[in-house]
């Protein structure tokens, strides 16, 4: 019998997690099914996945209900019903979390997109859904933005495992890096221990090529020496950055100043592969799971591509084999007229704006549905 290349995954050192979340996932058993069956170690969430749970199914609307008629406004509501499907999460994963020892089992919830830019207000609510949760196997989101840094040291230096989200660019990659190693040497300055704190950095693949690919195009129909080097890097840059991105992770977790806190108990910030979905019909529906396995990596994987790896993935370690050929694709841009840092930062900001609109539709959604249910409670004779 074949076997599942999703449990193949696992035996080469990645753990795969699904970029999805919702009350019916969970309640039918199909989270612990993935759980059981395909080795899934962890699940995420963000603002997007939560507005299609919520605001596009029925599967909520008795707790809205119920929430509405005990006077809770909108944002309490929100939070009730995404906590509630958290903890229903968490515990599920958690005997892997406590058999791992902390290593895996995790679920992953997003503070409010709208405080991307703002320090003190990320790190205040990263404490109040923490509290909420009260869960050990959870990351809190936190955006890999300028002012998410600070947050993301701050919070680490606590001891709250945060999940830095919105990566797309390598020299934040590093930032983000020494934001966590700073946060556990602020921990063992104040005597606190370590050895549970942990981090992923998750780094968007998918749109960048999103985002490139169409330079690349146009720049392709020049011709000559140019247009064929634009036209060989189309659908190439995710991969390179990724490869790099790994090879940066190697050196950061192999350095003396991380082998310090690995004597403490220190563990280090696994590389997350997020967006890995492919947004071009034109490419393989694995093109961003296939190329990038390699030990300490997460992939978290929306359901679709899941089924799409279990059905024809051909798993084996991928990540590093393509190091050099990674160098050369990043090293062209520059020749091609193509920032890569200011298209990475692009990218982030609007990574930023499309959490916020779908975190706006929903909070507008559970608004309607809390008026309807309180009119109707209202007009209900006695």
């Amino acid at each position: 019998m074949k076997m599942n290349p999703i449990l193949k995954l696992e035996s080469l050192g990645q753990s795969v997690w699904l970029d999805s979340i919702s009350r019916s996932l969970i309640t039918s058993g199909e989270l612990r099914r993935l759980i059981e069956e395909d080795g899934l170690s962890g699940v995420t969430s963000n603002p997007a996945i939560f507005e299609k749970a919520i605001a596009e199914t029925r599967d909520y609307d008795e707790d809205i209900q119920a929430l509405a008629r005990e006077g809770n406004g909108v944002g309490d509501i929100y939070q009730n019903l995404v906590v509630h499907d958290i903890r229903l999460a968490a515990d599920q994963l958690r005997p892997l979390y406590d058999r791992l020892e902390g290593k895996d089992g995790f679920v992953s919830l997003e503070v409010s997109p709208h405080l991307a830019h703002d320090t003190k207000r990320t790190v205040d609510e990263a404490h109040r859904l923490w509290r909420a949760v009260d869960r050990p196997n959870i990351f809190i989101k936190i955006p890999a933005t300028f002012e998410g840094l600070s947050a993301i040291r701050e919070l680490t230096g606590e001891g709250m495992n945060i999940n830095v989200t919105l990566l797309f660019g390598l020299s934040r990659y590093r930032e983000v890096a020494r934001a966590y190693l700073a946060g556990l040497e602020d921990r063992i300055i104040h005597g606190k221990p370590i050895d549970r704190v942990a981090s992923v950095a998750s780094f968007f693949l998918s749109r960048i090529d999103t985002m490139i690919d169409p330079i690349l195009e146009e720049k392709a129909e020049w011709g000559g020496m140019k247009g064929h080097l634009a036209a060989s890097l189309i659908g190439e840059v995710a991969i390179a950055s990724a490869e790099v991105a790994y090879h940066i992770f190697k050196e950061v977790f192999r350095s003396a100043s991380f082998s310090y806190l690995n004597q403490q108990g220190g563990r280090i910030q696994r590389l997350l592969w997020a967006s890995t979905s492919s947004k071009n019909p034109a490419y393989s529906d694995v093109k961003y799971v296939e190329p990038l396995i390699g030990p300490e990596t997460i992939n978290t994987i929306p359901m679709d591509t899941l089924r799409a790896y279990r059905d024809h993935g051909k798993p084996t370690v991928s990540l590093g084999r393509g190091l050099e050929k990674a160098k050369r694709v990043l090293k062209s841009l520059p020749d091609l007229g193509i920032n890569l840092d200011q298209l990475t930062q692009s990218l982030e900001d609007e990574g930023v704006e499309k959490f916020v609109k779908p975190f706006d539709l929903l909070m507008a959604r559970l608004s309607e549905k809390r008026t309807v249910f309180l009119d109707s409670a209202i007009r209900k004779p006695a």
